[in-house]
C-alpha cells in the first residue's frame, strides 16, 4: 500500500508525446514522518499514523508534544487505514520518512482533501434550482426557492434542500493517475482537479 500527505499547489498542464495537453494538479509532498503505528491488537484497527510539515512550537499543545517526542513540530496528522490482506513491500516503523519514490508514473490514485468554503449560499447556486418564473405578476421570485411545505403537510419535511453553508467538506476523487513525478523539488503531478485551495492538505493513497 502506497500514500502521502501533500499540499496542494496550483493546476497546470503537461504534454505528452503525442502533443497532447493534460490538465494536472501539483501537489507538494515532503515532510512526511511516521508517528504512529496502530494495531488491531491495541487499537481495534490497523492503520499509519503519519505526520507532514512544520508548526510553530509555541502552538503545539503540551500532549501532542509529548505524543511527537522528538520526531519533529507537525502541522498536520492523519491515518491510512491498512486493509485486511494488503501487502507492502517494505514494513514502517515510527520515525521512517516517507517520500514520492514509491510512485511511479501511470500509478492510480484516490485523492481526498477538504473543499473551498463558498459561505452561506442560496438553493440557486448550492442545489442548482432553476428560479422563481420572471414575469406575470412575479416580483423578486427569481432565485427564491418556492414552497418548503405547503399542502397537507403540517411541518417541513426532513432532508427539504434549502439556503445554508456550502463547501469545507470532504471530498474524494477517484481514477486520477500520477503523470510525472520531480524528485528533486518533491512534486507529484497528477491528472485532473482536485479539491481545496492553494495549500490545503491532501491525502494520496495508491488504489
Amino acid at each position: 500500500m502506497k500514500f502521502i500527505l501533500g499540499r496542494k499547489l496550483n493546476m497546470s498542464q503537461i504534454y505528452d508525446a503525442k502533443g497532447t495537453a493534460i490538465p494536472v494538479t501539483l501537489v507538494s509532498a515532503r515532510g512526511n514522518t511516521v508517528t504512529q503505528i496502530r494495531t488491531k491488537d491495541n487499537d481495534g484497527y490497523e492503520a499509519v499514523q503519519v505526520g507532514e510539515g512544520v508548526r510553530n512550537p509555541a502552538r503545539i499543545t503540551k500532549p501532542m508534544k509529548g505524543h511527537f517526542k522528538d520526531l519533529g513540530n507537525f502541522a498536520a496528522l492523519s491515518e491510512f487505514r491498512i486493509e485486511a490482506g494488503s501487502k507492502s513491500d517494505t514494513v514502517l516503523k515510527v520515525g521512517d520518512k516517507i517520500d514520492l519514490s514509491q510512485f511511479k508514473a501511470g500509478d492510480n490514485l484516490v485523492v481526498s482533501a477538504i473543499s473551498k468554503g463558498k459561505g452561506f449560499q442560496g438553493v440557486v447556486k448550492r442545489h442548482g434550482f432553476g428560479g422563481g418564473p420572471r414575469t406575470h405578476g412575479q416580483k423578486h421570485s427569481e432565485r427564491e426557492p418556492g414552497s418548503i411545505g405547503g399542502g397537507l403537510r403540517t411541518h417541513v419535511p426532513v432532508g427539504m434542500r434549502m439556503a445554508g453553508r456550502m463547501g469545507s467538506d470532504r471530498i474524494t476523487v477517484k481514477n486520477l493517475k500520477v503523470i510525472h513525478i520531480d524528485p528533486e523539488e518533491s512534486i507529484l503531478y497528477v491528472s485532473g482537479a482536485i479539491p481545496g485551495r492553494r495549500g490545503t492538505l491532501v491525502e494520496i493513497v495508491a488504489a
